[in-house]
Order: C-alpha cells, then structure tokens, then sequence
C-alpha cells in the first residue's frame, strides 16, 4: 500500500466529516437546528409527555392543546441546543488528528460534556413545558413558574437536573458515536463527503436506537419533573415505584411517540444543524 493511499484511509477515519467547526459557527446551527426540530415536532412531545404523566394521559389533556408550553420551547431551545453542539464540536476540535480506534472515545467525552453544559438551560425550560403540556389545572406558565419558585426556590426550576443528565448522557453515549460512525461509514462506501440528507438519516437512525434503550429513565424523568412537591425525587425511587405500580409497561410509558419523535428529530436536528453549518461556512469562505 503506498503513501497515497494510507493518506485516504487516515482522511476518512479522521473524527470530522467536513472538518473542524468554529465555535460560533456550532452554535448558531445549534440553535437553528433546537427551534426547527422543537417546534415541529412539539406536538408529538406533548402526547408523550402526557403518556408518562402520573396523572394519566386524559387528565393531563389528552388530545387537547398539544401545543401548550410552546412558548418556553422557543425561548429555551435555541439556547440549549446551541450550547450543546458549541460544547460538542469545541471539544473534539482539542483532538484534530484520532485513529478510528479512539474516535468513538473523544465522541463519548464531547457528548458528555455538552449534555452537562445544555442541561443548565433544558431543565427549566423541561419543567415548565412538561407542567404546561401535563397540567390537569390548565395552569398558565406564569403560574406554574410562580409555583415552582414558591414551592422550591430557584432550585425548584432544577428540580431532576441529575435525572435528565442521567438520562441524557447514556442517551448521547448512544446516539453520537453511532451517529458519527454511520457517517464515516457511508464516506468509506461512496468515497465522497455526505450530503445534507444522508447526515440527517445517519442522525435519524442513530437516535432511534438510543431512544429504545434509554425510555425508562425518560419516563422516570418526566414524573420527578411533574410532582408538585419535593417528594420523591430520587431516581431510583420514583423508577422503583413505576415499576410496582404499572410494571415493565409502566417504563416503556410513550415508548411509540417518543422513539418516532426522536427518530423524526434527528432526522430534522441533524440536517437542520448539517445545513446552516455548510451556509455559514459557504458565506466565510466567499467572504474571505
């Protein structure tokens, strides 16, 4: 095998596909891709939450005002999602040059960091969403933040915090590193950069299976985050009780919307995210 040839082989094992990102230029498709994906699909996510409410799927609403809590989604997203792909992309960037053997490692580490640094804006955001979507009391959001403040303090806005970590973290250990290696696989395959499209189904498909796995924490999440008091936040107490209660079926609580939103979601974060990068980086490079 001669020179030119290992020179492709380490091209298409290196971790990025188009090369490594400006911050900015991540957080700003970041942000684009959380409002697009958010509010396309915030019907389908209030279906589910209301699935995994405890207060059961028709007393939280049903059918009825999918679209309440929107206005936190399109506050909180772009924030959230932003600071997630800015995180991401910057700490893979501290490693340009990685064997295909370690890649999925630095992809591990970059989708942990990002998940901690996004959930300091998600978890609010979550809370009241979730309390609005699931309200049985048809609560305003003012309301419900008045209450939350009331009842818990500022603290009371991070109420689960280290569940949705929990639950998210797992979640991305899953999703990137597949993600990423169906990319890298597809180049190998058609020996050219992928298009828009085909990094938005790589997403899609990625998801999905993290979305399978990680469905009970989801749910357990979903109830911390809905009680109206301090009472039963613990992680295993809450999965414990759900399972007594309502048994394996109880865990998998929204499992058809949830693994189709998140399917559909990655479909639309990843390309979204894909396309307003290439713009961005079209308009730096005819600038300059």
């Amino acid at each position: 095998m001669d020179g030119s040839e290992l020179d492709k082989i380490n091209a298409f094992n290196s971790i990025p596909i188009n090369g490594s990102r400006h911050y900015s230029t991540s957080l700003i498709a970041g942000a684009v891709a959380g409002t697009v994906v958010d509010v396309a699909l915030f019907p389908l996510d209030t279906l589910k939450t209301r699935l995994q409410s405890q207060f059961g799927f028709l007393e939280s609403g049903g059918f009825r005002g999918i679209y309440k809590g929107l206005t936190p989604t399109i506050i909180g997203a772009p924030f959230t999602a932003g600071l997630f792909f800015g995180t991401y992309d910057g700490f893979k960037n501290l490693f340009p040059n990685v064997s295909s053997n370690t890649a999925p490692v630095v992809h591990i580490c970059a989708g942990i960091m990002g998940e901690v640094v996004c959930c300091t804006t998600k978890v609010p955001v979550e809370i009241v969403k979730q309390r609005r979507q699931a309200s049985p009391n048809q609560e305003s959001i003012v309301r419900i933040m008045k209450n939350a403040y009331a009842n818990e303090g500022f603290f009371g806005f991070y109420r689960g915090f280290w569940t949705t970590v929990m639950r998210d973290i797992p979640f991305s250990m899953l999703q990137l590193p597949i993600w990423e290696y169906l990319k890298k696989e597809y180049k190998i395959f058609t020996g050219r950069p992928l298009t828009t499209l085909e990094v938005a189904l790589c997403g899609s498909v990625s998801g999905g299976i993290a979305a399978v796995i990680t469905t009970p924490i989801d749910v357990t999440k979903t109830q911390i985050m809905l009680a109206n008091s301090a009472v039963d936040q613990n992680l295993s107490t809450v999965f414990i009780k759900i399972y007594k209660k309502k048994g394996i079926s109880g865990l998998f609580a929204g499992f058809l919307p949830r693994v189709v939103f998140i399917m559909l979601g990655g479909a639309l974060f990843f390309g979204a995210y894909e396309k307003t990068c290439r713009i961005i980086e079209e308009k730096q490079t005819f600038v300059t």
